[in-house]
């Protein structure tokens, strides 16, 4: 008795040391308990940065419903929007708000330089959980007060990251793997600078996307915010606090 009373006090502490700092969430009944945020952080050590989120129930277990097509497709996906400059990561500066982002889509890939599932063909994993940088700007077109992945026009050559995966939205595929255990998510993403990263505020959101049925401008709307972290996307988190 007493080991297993020692046990589960050592597997509190450490899950209580786990949801330090950063933002904290009340539950919610109202949302799918595996996008129902509680706790949102990042933390860094060395170069590396840590991108925290857990939830109310497992992390991960949902993905979208196959349709076979990319127009009107959806997307889940788990967000980390932070006050980072794009340009930081490859993109134009002062493009939008530079937020990291772990998706899944069943019905396209927009990883293509990573084989995930391993089977030797790059090109059909996207229903697989994987990582991007995602620009965001407001578009009344994907509703009022809504966000989108920012377009870019045709003819346009902004400066992009190489791991850019050809979408003409302003998008990147680092191939950083996210690593799911229970409740929580997590990734580890390297920076040139992580100073950048320690000054920057971030928020946590959980949400919908949806291509557009026209796979025209704007090409990915977010249509379905699940929940924010602080409420009101005010991206108050403080790294590493």
């Amino acid at each position: 008795m007493k080991k297993l009373l020692s046990t589960a006090l050592l597997l509190w502490a450490a899950t209580a040391q786990a949801h330090e700092g950063g933002i904290t969430t009340e539950k919610s009944k109202a949302v799918k308990a595996d996008f129902d945020i509680f706790h949102t952080k990042i933390t860094t050590e060395g170069n590396i940065a840590t991108f925290h989120i857990a939830v109310s129930g497992k992390a991960g277990a949902t993905k979208p419903t196959k349709t076979g097509k990319l127009a009107g497709s959806s997307v889940f996906s788990y967000v980390w929007p932070t006050t980072i400059d794009p340009a930081v990561v490859g993109f134009e500066p002062k493009a939008g708000i530079l937020a990291f982002a772990v998706t899944a889509h069943p019905d396209f890939d927009d990883t293509p330089l990573y084989d995930e599932n391993g089977d030797g063909d790059p090109k059909n994993d996207g229903n697989l959980w994987h990582s991007h940088w995602v620009v965001l700007a407001p578009d009344e077109q994907c509703g009022k007060g809504a966000l989108k992945v920012v377009d870019i026009p045709a003819g346009a050559k902004p400066r992009l990251p190489k791991t850019w995966p050809g979408f003409p939205i302003l998008l990147d595929s680092p191939g950083w793997s996210p690593i799911f255990k229970g409740a929580t998510l997590e990734v580890k993403v390297p920076f040139d600078d992580i100073g950048v990263v320690t000054a920057s505020g971030f928020d946590g959101v959980t949400s919908a996307l949806r291509v557009n049925a026209s796979v025209h401008a704007p090409l990915l709307c977010i249509v379905d915010v699940f929940k924010v972290a602080s409420g009101k996307l005010s991206l108050p988190g403080k790294v590493n606090q």
